[in-house]
């Protein structure tokens, strides 16, 4: 066994794999880059090397500076997590000729199935369904065009070495591949060194499912069954789970043997994921073969008691897996929530920041299920627009699927980040819907759940009790520092505008709050709370819950899940006054087009005194990797161009004006 390994990688999966090193007596070396060097894995790390600027082209993917780490450091082996150089084939070669052990797959199987074309072409030959599609590779736009009009629209276009939902586009038509191509060419540049691009048929309404594969380097390889990965946004998982509510045994023997079948034909010896389309009617095509770990290996841990890099390392020191096929089996249910650095409410755009507020549920067993949260952050640190949005990924284990789903609403609700725009209450808006309970997924899901951006939801009459009932009880407790002579027990509460007739009593650490329009009462408990904390946590007629609540100029604004209210607990007095006031207008931005994040603008395409039609690009933005197209929402001629190609742009800054 290895005394010390470098790990090629950063983030939340840095520190994983560190905390497995620790668990198995190993020593640990990260490499960092500017961005990084007060990072998490660098305070882990038993030893840290700096290796360059935060552009990952001058850091992570220069495999010659972590070869030289290697030797400094006298580390014998190297883990590369996912992205970065962890499918990189001539970089495992290069380890191998220093002495240096590559934590994953032998160089063959890397190019054989690592790389999107070439797996396609070697399954082809294998005898394994694939989606129709030319896979070989694609001189420019007009090809491109060409190629995506003989395979027939929808078509997806994909960077050949992409992975994380970088570098793929789909193309509705001939404008879609015009614009698309160029831009994933780019973005394969940026992220992976790599601006081979191929194009497949996109399969409408599809699942997406993988099944997990180990092989060892004595011939042995069996699969940990499968994920589902079907809950989506512009092609990047959200939402995973194992196993699949798609899936019965016999569809998950078929693709289980056919994952391992197309691992062994490469004579495959660590961790990998074979994905699959899958069709409603369990139809399912091989898509590629990724020769990494998944970022999603969590729940897949969860439901097999399984340590996957523990048991990459043991296979990458030379040992035989310590367990056939046979003795494999399902143990209950997980799911994985990937928590992101972008606000649900603008578009799910990349949102950029410090980490002002960074409070994670508690991890562990938590009642009868168990919460894992996979974290490279801290409260303080900052999420760079040079690497991935990930902030971390909370998983929660049940016995039932249920019962996982209502562990991670709960969980969810106990996560606490401020500093920045995340995706916390989008997710436990999924959580909440009949249609993600039942099972009924595709890849298409968010876009047919919210078809129109995703604005919050309407708050259930359960939420409606509780945020009165929460902004009472902190009224109440408010009133009794700051004005005592003020309290009383009848109180009007306007919640997002609607008024509510209330009568508050506590005593003991509880509050009686009943509703004098309903002729109900319920009994609030407060948990964890007081003046300035940002949550709320209590137990409302037996039901325990976490809000998120916040002072504002006028009463409080109150969050559980997804359904937000502004609360005001008023006399009937100042209730009075408060309906006679004029609503507040909003900003008339009309003749403006904003960034709707922060990031680099890569280039302006409008100029003063040009005519602009609504839809006509005006600037890509970039940040976080992806190249965003940013488009006039109405025609008009420029009057001001504010930003030039180059410049960091914040959310909001006004790009162009017109007249």
């Amino acid at each position: 066994m290895f005394s010390k390994i470098l790990i090629a990688n950063r983030g939340e999966i840095a520190v994983r794999i560190i905390k497995t090193c620790r668990r198995m007596g190993i020593a640990t070396v990260v490499v960092y880059s500017e961005a990084d060097a007060d990072s998490l894995a660098v305070e882990m790390a038993d030893e840290a090397v700096f290796i360059g600027p935060p552009p990952a082209a001058q850091s992570y993917l220069d495999a010659g500076k972590i070869i030289d780490a290697c030797q400094r450091t006298g580390a014998q082996a190297v883990h590369p997590g996912f992205g970065f150089l962890s499918e990189n084939a001539g970089f495992a070669r290069q380890l191998a000729a220093e002495g240096i052990v590559f934590i994953g797959p032998n160089p063959h199987a890397i190019e054989a199935m690592g790389d999107k074309i070439e797996s396609k072409k070697f399954a082809a030959k294998a005898n394994v369904s694939v989606v129709p599609g030319h896979v070989g590779e694609i001189d420019d736009t007009a090809h491109a065009i060409k190629i995506s009009e003989e395979v027939g629209y929808p078509v997806m276009i994909k960077a050949s070495a992409g992975g994380g939902g970088k570098g793929i586009r789909v193309a509705w038509n001939r404008k879609d591949v015009e614009e698309g191509f160029p831009a994933v060419k780019a973005e394969a540049k940026a992220s992976f060194g790599d601006d081979r691009i191929f194009i497949e048929k996109f399969i409408e309404s599809p699942r997406h499912i993988e099944i997990q594969v180990l092989g060892d380097k004595h011939g042995h390889v069996v699969h940990l069954f499968e994920r589902e990965c079907s809950i989506q946004r512009r092609n990047q998982k959200v939402i995973e789970e194992a196993p699949s509510p798609l899936l019965d045994a016999k569809t998950r023997a078929a693709m289980g043997a056919q994952a391992v079948a197309l691992a062994q034909a490469v004579n495959y010896d660590s961790a990998g994921t074979v994905e699959f389309v899958a069709g409603q009617d369990k139809s399912f095509f091989f898509l590629e073969m990724n020769t990494r770990l998944q970022v999603e290996h969590p729940v897949t841990e969860l439901i097999t008691g399984l340590d996957l890099v523990e048991q990459m390392i043991r296979v990458a020191a030379g040992e035989p897996l310590a367990f056939a096929q046979k003795d494999l089996k399902i143990d209950g249910w997980a799911i994985e929530s990937r928590i992101y650095a972008e606000d649900p409410y603008r578009g799910f755009l990349p949102s950029i920041g410090r980490l002002v507020r960074y409070d994670p549920p508690q991890e562990g067993e938590v009642g009868k299920a168990k919460v894992r949260n996979d974290a490279g952050v801290r409260e303080g640190d900052e999420i760079s627009m040079f690497y991935d949005p990930m902030i971390s990924k909370l998983s929660t284990w049940a016995k039932t699927r249920g019962e996982a789903i209502d562990a991670m609403g709960r969980a969810l609700e106990d996560f606490h980040i401020e500093g920045l725009g995340h995706n916390v209450p989008f997710l436990a808006a999924v959580m909440d819907q009949e249609r993600f309970r039942s099972g009924q997924l595709s890849t298409n899901y968010i876009k047919d759940e919210f078809p129109d951006g995703f604005h919050g939801t309407e708050p259930t009459e359960f939420q409606r009790d509780l945020m009165a009932a929460v902004g009472c009880a902190m009224h109440r407790v408010l009133t009794a520092r700051a004005a005592p002579q003020l309290m009383r027990q009848d109180w009007q509460v306007i919640e997002n505008g609607e008024t509510r007739l209330v009568r508050v009593t506590n005593g003991g650490g509880a509050f009686s709050i009943e509703f004098l329009d309903g002729g109900r009462t319920l009994k609030l408990e407060t948990l964890d709370w007081r003046p300035g904390k940002p949550t709320f946590k209590g137990v409302l007629d037996g039901v325990g819950f976490t809000a998120r609540v916040q002072t504002a100029a006028e009463g409080f604004v109150i969050r559980h899940r997804a359904a937000q209210a502004r609360v005001l607990v008023l006399s009937p007095r100042s209730a009075e006054l408060h309906r006679k006031l004029p609503p507040k207008q909003a900003a008339d931005t009309s003749k403006m087009v904003l960034s709707p994040m922060p990031g680099l603008v890569v280039s302006m395409d409008a100029a003063v005194g040009q005519e602009v039609r609504a839809g006509e690009a005006v600037a890509v933005i970039e940040a976080m990797k992806m190249q965003n197209i940013i488009r006039a929402e109405r025609d008009g001629v420029v009057k001001a161009v504010n930003a030039a190609a180059g410049d960091s742009v914040a959310a909001d800054e006004v790009l162009v004006e017109f007249a």
